[in-house]
């Protein structure tokens, strides 16, 4: 498995500055009434696709044309740490920064991820959809990451990119952003999406950041095609599969090992199959024709996602 990382590192030194009161938060208000978009990127310091498509956004100087337009860098710490031969190092600097996102812990700003969120939280309070942009530990094809709730999937099915919509609870280990204060609360109307682009060191990952981007911004109608950067693709909308993920697995040990190298997407007929083990205890498929979702060792420890079994769904009713 080659995972080179083959992307050239984005200079953030005017990109950092922000033009608000935040650091690295740039905010460009029409003046015209519409919603508030909020696009962040490097919730991660080693997810640097959606950092290129925010650099790019900002010098074609794009503007929305009604409602307001946020681009958050947001882990500038941990990406000033990134060494492309060692990359899964800089995913954070004291903690999982997509994993802070309660009052509780936002609370307690004792780690640099926290106090970075606590600077972003009126950003991410005050917008009316959320766009968050990652990548993969692992190669994998692009995975819209929608949650459970219906408006959300709607969204990501009217989005028409990528190919995969992933309907999932979220982490044990912590809340998302995107599952924060108004995005997570059922009665909200507020839209949020996470995508994940692809693995990390993948050019291809950036040109999925534009596209996704660049249909984000068009189907909250704030700008127009002509207004994007001129070198950016919009590819069409194709025909997606709705997967829902039904359980994680969650490392009991640092001893849990895969049966094979999985990337991701793989489908395993047969329930019972074994797809590895985590200490002595084998790790089963628990139905036939189980998708494994973003499968990777990566950042193994006790606690840790490392895979999610999912199927396929025909439709999109849940509504939490």
């Amino acid at each position: 498995m080659n995972t080179a990382f083959k992307i050239a590192l984005p200079d953030l030194s005017a990109e950092r500055l922000g033009n608000t009161d935040t650091p690295g938060v740039w905010a460009f208000d029409s003046g015209t009434a519409g919603p508030t978009l909020l696009i962040t990127a490097l919730i991660h310091g080693n997810e640097i696709c959606g950092a290129w498509a925010l650099k790019e956004l900002l010098a074609a100087g794009l503007r929305p044309k009604k409602g307001r337009l946020v681009l958050a860098f947001c882990n500038l710490a941990a990406f000033d740490t990134l060494d492309v031969s060692a990359h899964d190092a800089a995913r954070f600097v004291d903690e999982d920064m997509n994993r802070v996102w309660t009052s509780d812990k936002l609370g307690q700003p004792n780690t640099q991820e926290r106090r970075r969120a606590l600077a972003l939280r009126k950003w991410v309070e005050a917008a009316d959809w959320l766009l968050d942009i990652h990548s993969m530990h692992e190669p994998s094809p692009p995975l819209m990451m929608s949650g459970m709730l219906k408006r959300n999937v709607d969204l990501a099915k009217r989005l028409g990119v990528p190919q995969h919509v992933i309907m999932d609870a979220g982490h044990k280990d912590g809340t998302r952003m995107r599952d924060f204060a108004q995005f997570g609360d059922p009665q909200s109307q507020a839209l949020a999406l996470l995508i994940e682009c692809g693995y990390h060191g993948d050019p291809s990952s950036i040109d999925t950041a534009r596209n996704v981007v660049a249909h984000f911004l068009l189907e909250a109608g704030i700008v127009q095609a002509a207004d994007l950067p001129s070198h950016w693709t919009v590819a069409p909308k194709g025909q997606q599969t709705v997967l829902h993920v039904t359980a994680p697995v969650v490392a009991t040990s640092a001893s849990l090992s895969f049966s094979e190298p999985y990337q991701g997407m793989e489908c395993i007929a047969k329930a019972g199959t074994q797809i590895g083990k985590d200490d002595d205890k084998p790790i089963v498929t628990p139905y036939d024709n189980c998708i494994l979702v973003m499968p990777s060792l990566r950042q193994l420890k006790v606690g840790v996602t490392v895979v999610r079994f999912a199927h396929e769904r025909q439709d999109s009713t849940e509504s939490a």
